[in-house]
């Protein structure tokens, strides 16, 4: 209760401060017009493109009504079918959704990072910390479907690529994890390879292996091994915890054997590069050709079409 009350103050301020924005922008826009100053009309153009931006950034965040959506989040991209090709894009997707945070304000933590064989990236687990992290970004989950002439093939041909988002809210205390010590298989390990330029290359990086279930969670990025082993904990605990989630959906919806694994047909949002140029959310048909701004970390547009498909 305390920390739905904290959440709904949040909001609460930040209206009300974008309320005395707009009151000072719409004095400030007085004076430019009796003025008529074209430095000062430059500034207060600037001035209402920032409101315009923080209002949209405000109608977003009030659809966010899921029980963890004001939780940092945990994201996970894996490459699938496509070989080098597949690696690359998760490097592309780290990259979109690193930019998208730092737009947003928000801090990133490189947990885990497995280089690519050739190029890219194999696997990259990331912490988002923020405010409404876990909100936004639980519109990524799923798989990511890129199509381009491929830089790795020299015959110049269009190729398919595809990567798993996995999107996690890292709990708080108020949600508790039973994990019996003696389902863990703890393995030690040193970062090495070209993750080293996000990771800490040190003896105390952790692998955690819970038996029942076989989930592998892995953490690289302190230089302490217990901070490290910490972390995985958290990670596997959200692992854990979503995945009775999806058992319960499973029953309740008779959704159970509807699995999708990394390749054609099941993925959420394609990118396409050649021959057209179109990134196109395959749940809500939201569809943008600037296909840069996206890749850049322009996903506003695509988290606010699910959002209001999932009301």
């Amino acid at each position: 209760m305390q920390k739905e009350h904290g959440q709904l103050q949040e909001i609460i301020n930040s209206w009300q401060e974008r309320w005395k924005q707009m009151e000072d922008t719409e004095l400030f826009l007085d004076m430019v017009m009796e003025e008529r100053d074209p430095e000062l009309e430059q500034e207060v153009a600037h001035t209402i493109d920032h409101m315009e931006s923080t209002l949209d950034q405000a109608e977003l965040e009030c659809m966010f009504n899921g029980e963890h959506d004001g939780n940092n989040a945990i994201i996970a991209i894996h490459a699938g079918a496509g070989g080098t090709e597949a690696q690359d894009w998760v490097a592309i997707l780290m990259r979109m959704y690193l930019r998208w945070a730092e737009t947003h304000g928000l801090k990133t933590d490189i947990l885990d990072y497995l280089a690519g064989d050739e190029a890219g990236t194999k696997s990259v687990t990331i912490m988002v910390k923020g405010r409404f992290a876990y909100g936004y970004l639980r519109s990524e989950l799923g798989i990511h479907r890129l199509v381009r002439i491929s830089p790795f093939d020299a015959s110049g041909r269009r190729h398919t690529s595809f990567a798993s988002v996995m999107v996690l809210p890292e709990l708080d205390e108020s949600i508790k994890v039973e994990i019996d010590d003696k389902d863990l298989r703890i393995d030690t390990y040193r970062s090495s390879g070209a993750g080293g330029q996000h990771v800490n290359k040190t003896d105390s990086a952790i692998r955690i292996t819970h038996l029942p279930t076989g989930i592998v969670v892995q953490c690289q990025n302190e230089r302490s091994q217990h901070s490290n082993k910490e972390t995985a904990m958290k990670m596997l605990a959200a692992q854990l915890y979503e995945l009775e989630r999806q058992k319960n959906a499973e029953r309740q919806e008779g959704l159970a054997g509807d699995k999708k694994g990394i390749s054609w047909g099941s993925q959420i949002r394609s990118y396409v590069l050649q021959p057209y140029r179109l990134i196109k959310d395959h749940r809500t048909e939201y569809e943008v050709g600037n296909v840069d701004a996206v890749l850049d970390g322009n996903l506003d547009p695509f988290i606010k079409a699910y959002l209001l498909w999932g009301k």
